[in-house]
């Protein structure tokens, strides 16, 4: 038998008047919006991330953060793109500005992405910090030739050690740069002289023009082998013509040739190559023996005088001007009677030869005579024999 204790009246209405006051309190924090009291319209107390996509297996706030990622990067993918066609279109008559500012514009991409990720991803300044730290660790040891690749770019871009259009040799390929990335430079390869045929890597074109291919080389070879840059600060080389001529031929005239024919073909050359090595002195320690004229420089051997022709010339269309100054060479040597000395070996005369012929039963020896001259030896037995040698024994009797 239980007993029930009634409570009094005064309690039940502070109870009463509790809950009403809790509720009231509760519909300020999540006022009703969109309807009228009493309808089921709309709350505004739902948060962004329920009312944004969710997707399957991922909490609200992970799939809302996954979105906004996606947006910034095709965002910035059509900006940067945009960009590009624009200024492609404005500056396509400017080169160098141009390849500038495309590199500006996907560095400040770049920055905006970091930022935006930054600001998607990190709420806490110390995760960030921690975040930072634990990244650091994992790319220097994971993405290394990656890191040291960008920041060769970036050591290109801010040291100056060639952009696109200049003519460099890097990691062993040579050629002009047609492209700057972050990570690869891409080159449009040349041939070799034959000086340098045998140096890595090989190829058919015997001269420093095209080959064809495109070669892309990591920025990081900036750090292990030499820059040879072309173009950069002087856009001109030496190039020399080798010429042996036979000691009989009249050299002074040789060499006349040589310097006639090389001022006829490098007069305006040599004009624009001074001012540029003016500027380069300015620059640079450099001695006051630089000299852009041609000059015949002489080299003797046991077999010929070699006549070396050294003059100045642009880095690109070298080939085609050394074909020219070669045919007129040529012409003007045929015309004084001037030979090109080669290694070809004349013979003056040869040992005297021992011939044994021979008669029945009876033998008989005879040594021909040689002919010093010709290097040819000839020889006649009286009697029953007659024998000839041209470099050669041969008999025959009669």
């Amino acid at each position: 038998m239980s007993t029930r204790i009634a409570q009094p009246v005064w309690h039940q209405e502070c109870v009463e008047q509790e809950s009403l006051a809790g509720f009231l309190s509760r519909s300020r924090k999540q006022p009703l919006v969109g309807r009228k009291p009493g309808t089921g319209g709309p709350r505004k107390h739902e948060s962004a991330a329920e009312m944004s996509v969710v997707m399957p297996g991922l909490s609200p706030d992970m799939s809302h953060r996954l979105v906004a990622t996606a947006i910034l990067v095709v965002a910035l993918i059509v900006a940067v793109s945009l960009l590009s066609l624009v200024l492609k279109r404005a500056m396509h008559r400017f080169e160098r500005a141009a390849f500038w500012t495309q590199q500006g514009l996907r560095l400040t991409a770049v920055v905006v992405l970091v930022a935006g990720l930054i600001s998607i991803w990190v709420e806490d300044a110390g995760r960030l910090a921690t975040m930072a730290g634990l990244l650091t660790a994992g790319v220097a040891v994971a993405l290394q030739r990656v890191i040291t690749s960008f920041a060769g770019y970036l050591i290109i871009l801010r040291g100056k050690l060639f952009t696109v259009g200049d003519r460099i040799t890097m990691g062993g390929v040579r050629g002009d740069v047609v492209a700057l990335g972050f990570m690869q430079t891409t080159v449009l390869e040349m041939g070799e002289p034959p000086g340098e045929q045998a140096d890595a890597p090989a190829t058919w074109v015997r001269s420093r023009q095209y080959t064809g291919r495109i070669v892309r080389v990591t920025n990081d070879k900036i750090f292990d082998t030499p820059v040879y840059n072309y173009t950069r600060e002087f856009r001109f080389v030496w190039e020399e013509i080798h010429l042996p001529i036979s000691y009989k031929d009249d050299r002074g005239r040789a060499e006349q040739i040589l310097l006639d024919v090389a001022r006829k073909h490098t007069n305006a050359i040599v004009r624009d190559a001074q001012p540029a090595v003016e500027r380069l002195r300015n620059t640079y320690a450099i001695h006051d023996g630089v000299d852009v004229d041609p000059h015949v420089y002489y080299r003797i051997t046991d077999n010929w005088v070699e006549l070396t022709l050294r003059f100045i010339s642009p880095v690109h269309d070298t080939r085609a001007l050394k074909d020219a100054m070669s045919r007129d060479i040529l012409a003007q040597f045929d015309a004084a009677g001037i030979g090109i000395a080669s290694g070809t070996y004349e013979i003056v005369g040869v040992p005297p030869i021992r011939v044994m012929m021979t008669n029945g039963a009876t033998g008989a020896s005879a040594d021909l005579p040689t002919a010093a001259s010709t290097g040819t030896s000839t020889g006649t037995s009286t009697g029953t024999s007659t024998g000839t040698s041209t470099g050669a024994s041969t008999g025959s009797s009669t």
